[in-house]
């Protein structure tokens, strides 16, 4: 069992910035990791991914503003997020999936980030 807690969140200008973080109780070297967000009464969506801790793929409205990486030793994933809009706000979710045995698959609890106009 990992244990994923974000952080990180919070209210920001529209053009501003933030860093959310996900640390995680175990190692997570063998884990595929991501972020996900939930706007208000919209479905859970992938915004960043990473495999092997080489690949990664962006959602195509964060793409060139929206950085995710990874500190195996410090099990740690980040998600460097630049020129917010408004449209980002939501609840962003840290996801881990075994890269071996995809039933091990874990979620935080969520950050809150909101963008102001």
């Amino acid at each position: 069992q990992v244990m994923l807690v974000e952080s990180g969140g919070g209210l920001v200008q529209a053009g501003g910035s933030l860093r959310l973080s996900c640390v995680a109780s175990g190692s997570i070297w063998n884990f595929n990791v991501a972020w996900y967000r939930q706007a208000p009464g919209k479905q859970r969506q992938l915004v960043a991914g990473m495999t092997g801790g080489i690949s990664t793929k962006y959602a195509d409205s964060v793409k060139g503003r929206f950085t995710i990486s990874r500190d195996n030793a410090k099990k740690t994933v980040y998600l460097e997020m630049n020129n917010l809009k408004f449209e980002d706000t939501g609840v962003y979710y840290c996801n881990a999936v075994n890269r071996f045995d995809s039933a091990q698959e874990y979620w935080g609890q969520g950050t809150q980030v909101t963008v102001s106009a």
